[in-house]
């Protein structure tokens, strides 16, 4: 333990690994915010969705060499067949390991409830519902779709950059950035700041 401890706390290998956790975050963010093109959104029972292949185009520009494996998968009894997957991902210079699992109901026919429709395509389903999972949760791939996307406070380095460009016209480069620091001005009132500025410098 003691020599775990030693490797964790030398300074050039925290700052490594802080700078890695930057860019994963980073990353994650670009690919939350990646719109959905409206003619690739569908519907069913009123609740929007994306066919697999779209979701897995994005994956292999945005996350190249990504891969899946089923673990185990198995009917529960007539009614439902189940899948656990794992989703492997190169991530900012990390591979990445993230488990899923689920369900999808066994159809049977309309006119014989007892005979089984297509078993092979609920089987497939399953196994598409479950990477369709795991690459949202863990790639953050179509969060607009899947309503997972969040009003992020922390500006990035471009806001910031206009920002400290208008404060420097306006004489208040310290009380700006302090208040950048400190989180007072932020992405949820960015455009006001901005405009705020803009006036006291035109």
């Amino acid at each position: 333990m003691a020599n775990e401890l030693q490797i964790i706390e030398q300074p050039a290998v925290i700052k490594e690994v802080n700078t890695a956790l930057k860019a994963i975050t980073k990353k994650h963010k670009k690919v939350s915010n990646i719109q959905t093109p409206r003619a690739f959104i569908k519907q069913k029972m009123k609740m929007d969705y994306v066919e697999y292949s779209t979701m897995r185009d994005i994956a292999d520009k945005e996350y190249p060499g990504w891969s899946w494996t089923i673990i185990k998968s198995e009917a529960l009894g007539s009614e439902a067949y189940v899948v656990h997957g794992r989703l492997k991902w190169y991530d900012c210079g990390i591979w990445r390991e993230g488990d899923m699992v689920a369900a999808h109901r066994i159809q049977k026919l309309k006119n014989d409830p007892k005979k089984f429709s297509d078993v092979g395509n609920d089987i497939k389903a399953a196994n598409t519902d479950c990477i369709k999972k795991a690459l949202n949760q863990y790639m953050n791939i179509c969060d607009d779709v899947y309503k997972n996307q969040v009003d992020d406070p922390e500006l990035n380095d471009d806001q910031i950059e206009t920002l400290r460009q208008l404060a420097i016209k306006a004489q208040l480069t310290e009380k700006v950035m302090g208040q950048i620091k400190n989180g007072e001005v932020n992405n949820l009132n960015y455009k006001a700041s901005k405009a705020k500025l803009e006036r006291m410098t035109a």
